[in-house]
């Protein structure tokens, strides 16, 4: 199906003409928002929520005496918080994740044996890993978008 307007006042064909060509460069508000996702996703670490607002599950009583607390997806080192990154790909698409390993398997989680085994016939993981997303989209962070799109737009001229 194609639908087709015919506009014929100037005000509406430059706004039109405007949108298009400040579509056509968004970098600097994909920059921005890149930022605001960087920090949003950060700050689960501490809040132990994903980008719905569920807490995640708690680490297993063998996990938290290993560790000695109960912060899922916190280590000693911080290294999966601390490796979070976004990147513009051809100036149009943003990506946020993490280049860590077991990142995926934090976000989706892992049955046990789903990696196969080790030498010792030992199952990898040893246990079930339930998901715990970090990555993602909020409600604060959807809003955060259209503020930062709607002040780009606003403030291009």
């Amino acid at each position: 199906m194609k639908i087709t307007i015919e506009v014929d006042s100037q005000s509406v064909l430059d706004v039109l003409n405007r949108l298009q060509r400040l579509a056509a460069r968004p970098k600097p508000v994909l920059l921005e928002i890149g930022e605001d996702l960087l920090e949003s996703t950060k700050a689960r670490f501490a809040a132990q929520t994903a980008p719905d607002g569920s807490q995640w599950a708690p680490n297993s009583p063998v996990t938290v005496k290993r560790k000695g607390r109960d912060q899922p997806l916190i280590g000693e080192t911080r290294t999966l918080m601390s490796q979070i990154n976004y990147q513009l790909l051809d100036d149009v698409t943003l990506e946020v994740g993490s280049p860590t390993v077991y990142a995926a398997v934090q976000q989706f989680g892992a049955e046990q044996g789903a990696f196969g085994r080790t030498s010792r016939n030992a199952p990898i993981p040893w246990g079930d890993i339930p998901a715990r997303p970090f990555l993602g989209v909020s409600e604060s962070d959807e809003e955060t978008i259209l503020d930062a799109f709607a002040r780009y737009l606003r403030d291009q001229d």
